[in-house]
């Protein structure tokens, strides 16, 4: 009887043994690619966003994740080298914004997750099938909703009246600048103002293009989305005030640099709202069938130190509707 006990006991003592290494099993640790055109300078306040976001979800790095950052710092050809180093390391997902460097990642992998933190319409560039089923490893938040455009030439107009010629930076290297093109010759139509194409391919092509719109004699600039602009604000910033061009950007970071305007999406927010993607991801969803979201809110900012250098008066009505006046 008492070897039966014994036994019994021990046999209790393996078990809760058992039950005590079970629980003591480490969580898993999650590790989160983040692919960026620019540098981290130029990138701080969407990391944090993105971190912000996390944490709400319970995600907190050295804790239950691991956050890759790699920077392409403004050398768009490094983006396919450094997507791929990300699939090397085997991330558990990899979070993206803007349509060239979504690209880039979903060219290295067809398996790991890719979370869009903001990008151009993803349909036509072939990232997702459909917003509702995105139908592969994209998904996540687009930056632009259908009427962003027209919008966007509509308020140059309202900021330049006599406004007839608007030039268009675009880049012939992002495929969704074809059809961003024809939306903002649609909507200059619209306003009675003629469109005039401006394109850039590499960063020392800034200044002849300015040039070339002024010789066009444009009355105002309006920017494209692109990683291009995005990693070199600070140039164009420069740039428009040289030629004296008004200019309607696609983000505030350029307003804030000393650029004239910006109607835009919050880019901060998008990367805060990526984080319920990557949450979903992690409780096993699969991003082929986790529908995209569009933004529903876009801020206009207006910079009137700007608007003085460059003798443009901003209408009143106007100012008072702006989310935000740098003076």
């Amino acid at each position: 009887m008492k070897n039966v006990l014994g036994i019994i006991a021990i046999t209790a003592t393996l078990i809760g043994c058992g039950g005590i290494a079970d629980a003591q099993q480490p969580a898993k640790v999650w590790r989160i690619g983040v692919l960026v055109s620019s540098s981290p300078s130029l990138n701080v306040s969407r990391d944090a966003a993105l971190r912000d976001g996390l944490r709400k979800f319970g995600y907190v790095e050295s804790q239950n994740i691991i956050m890759e950052f790699r920077y392409a710092e403004g050398k768009l050809d490094r983006l396919a080298e450094l997507a791929a180093e990300l699939v090397r390391l085997k991330v558990d997902v990899i979070v993206v914004g803007g349509t060239r460097v979504a690209l880039a990642a979903k060219q290295a992998t067809s398996t790991i997750p890719i979370v869009l933190a903001g990008a151009g319409d993803p349909v036509p560039t072939g990232l997702v099938a459909s917003y509702m089923r995105p139908g592969g490893n994209v998904t996540g938040v687009s930056r632009l909703s259908p009427d962003f455009i027209g919008n966007r030439v509509g308020l140059v107009k309202e900021a330049v009246p006599t406004a007839a010629r608007l030039a268009v930076l675009s880049t012939p290297e992002n495929p969704g600048h074809g059809p961003s093109l024809k939306e903002a010759e649609l909507g200059a139509s619209a306003w009675g103002m003629r469109v005039q194409s401006v394109a850039v391919r590499t960063p020392s092509a800034l200044g002849s293009a300015f040039r070339d719109a002024s010789k066009g004699r444009a009355d105002a600039l309006f920017v494209l989305p692109d990683a291009l602009f995005h990693s070199h604000l600070s140039r164009l910033v420069e740039l428009a005030a040289e030629h004296r061009l008004p200019t309607m950007y696609d983000r505030a970071d350029f307003v804030e640099a000393g650029g004239l305007m910006s109607y835009a999406v919050n880019v901060n927010d998008l990367a805060r709202r990526a984080a319920w993607y990557i949450d979903q991801i992690f409780q096993g969803a699969k991003p082929a069938e986790l529908p995209m979201t569009e933004p529903t809110k876009y801020e206009l900012v207006i910079n009137l130190k700007a608007a003085k250098q460059i003798g443009l008066t901003i209408p009143p009505n106007m100012l008072a509707r702006a989310d935000r006046v740098i003076k």
